[in-house]
């Protein structure tokens, strides 16, 4: 599975964006999909993640209400819709995708995910 994460810019504090994951999978609905995200010289950390199906998602704190995971299984795309925006919030968003189309217990972890795209810069400016 090949993912190519797009969307990101540069966008001031309240803002939104809407980043999107294409993938190249016959049936893009077995794979659970997964956004992080990494600061230079941080781990990369967990986002949101969201089921093969869509039925099931699951945020960070550090952006539960505020950001949005769903996914078009028809067109083989993940979207991180992500509303009032905070300084804190600039990295670079990856997306990643498992072989299970359910969340695993493990979905932190970044080893869990098999497949991963090439990042998406977000800068938000104070």
């Amino acid at each position: 599975v090949q993912l190519q994460a797009s969307g990101g810019g540069l966008v001031q504090a309240g803002g939104s964006l809407r980043l999107s994951c294409a993938a190249s999978a016959r049936t893009f609905s077995a794979y659970a999909t997964a956004w992080f995200r990494q600061v230079p010289g941080k781990e990369r950390e967990f986002v949101a993640v969201i089921s093969g199906s869509g039925g099931t998602t699951v945020y960070a704190d550090s952006v539960k209400g505020r950001f949005t995971i769903s996914r078009d299984n028809a067109k083989n795309t993940v979207y991180l819709q992500m509303s009032n925006l905070k300084p804190e919030d600039t990295a670079v968003y990856y997306c990643a995708a498992s072989d299970a189309t359910y969340i695993s217990s493990r979905y932190l972890r970044t080893g869990e995910w098999a497949y991963w795209g090439q990042g998406t810069l977000v800068t938000v400016s104070s």
